[in-house]
């Protein structure tokens, strides 16, 4: 198991290096000295959690807190405060700022580790029932709602250097007269293999590939340019087609095949992230009414449509 991973912020680099010496050998450590600091490397790092001081020069800890919550990507870190102040009032702030606990200066050794492993631990039960809850069945792939989630945190991530952002749809052909013809355990196992196909085509530990609904599909490829989609497009195409799974009522092969649609732009801010899902299933759609087993692809932040057979 990969260790979990603690971002300290404190402007006394002694306190950082008492803590780092009571964390280190249990877990992934990095610091920061101000709140900027510890803002930016939050979100270099996405640690499991923060152990936070509250003075600080400049950004003091209670904003640092605010922010690190109204940030999508972060709100889920948990955050311990570190103070001297032993002030009710403050600690009544900060916990309704979302911070979930308190360690006061002197640091005690014994009660810091306690109750970073504490809370560690919650967070990774709790990231563990929130996957459950995000995955598909039947498939094991990220469902409908994991993507639709993901979708936004990549466009609102992506936009901040107006980077690329593609998403795929694919449905498999004649699918209903497949489960007609051979029945629906047979679909089952068919929509089983095609997930697997999909995962051996999406190769990038940043795509997420999932189950989008029945017999369709769905990726999500952060920082891949059109050209790029269409060759992942075209390996999902490959990677399927190379199944060989009998499809005897297709209209288009005598095997399993699927349509495809690629929807790509550059992500700028506010850009609704569902705006990728409703290009890419109109350019699913186009490859349907084109006849099946090919892939359509649209830019569509320059309107310039195309189609790649």
């Amino acid at each position: 198991m990969n260790k979990a991973t603690i971002l300290i912020v404190d402007d006394e680099i002694s306190n950082i290096e008492i803590m780092n010496a009571v964390l280190e050998d249990d877990y992934e450590v990095c610091f920061a000295t101000s709140g900027q600091q510890a803002l930016d490397t939050a979100r270099a790092a996405q640690p499991d959690l923060v152990l936070l001081d509250v003075l600080m020069p400049g950004i003091d800890g209670f904003e640092v807190c605010r922010q690190l919550k109204a940030d999508t990507l972060l709100a889920d870190i948990p955050v311990i405060f570190t103070t001297g102040l032993g002030d009710t009032e403050d600690e009544m702030r900060g916990l309704s700022l979302g911070a979930i606990d308190y360690v006061t200066k002197p640091i005690q050794p014994a009660i810091l580790r306690a109750r970073v492993g504490n809370h560690v631990e919650l967070k990774r039960l709790r990231d563990q029932l929130a996957m459950l809850a995000v995955t598909d069945a039947l498939t094991g792939l990220s469902n409908r709602r994991h993507l639709e989630r993901s979708l936004q945190t990549e466009a609102a991530r992506l936009a901040r250097t107006e980077d690329w952002l593609s998403v795929i749809m694919l449905d498999i052909d004649f699918f209903k007269q497949f489960n007609d013809t051979y029945g629906h355990p047979a679909g089952d196992r068919c929509i089983m293999m095609v997930a697997s196909a999909l995962i051996r085509a999406v190769k990038r530990a940043t795509d997420l590939p999932a189950r989008y609904g029945g017999e369709e599909f769905a990726c999500i490829l952060p920082g891949t340019d059109p050209q790029g989609a269409e060759l992942v497009a075209q390996e999902i195409r490959l990677q399927i087609q190379s199944l060989n799974i009998p499809h005897e009522r297709s209209q288009v092969s005598p095997f399993i095949t699927v349509s495809i649609g690629v929807a790509s732009a550059r992500c700028q801010p506010n850009m609704l992230a569902e705006k990728w899902i409703s290009e890419a299933d109109r350019q699913l759609y186009i490859s349907k009414q084109e006849g099946r087993n090919r892939i359509s692809l649209v830019e569509f932040d320059q309107r310039e449509e195309y189609c790649r057979t």
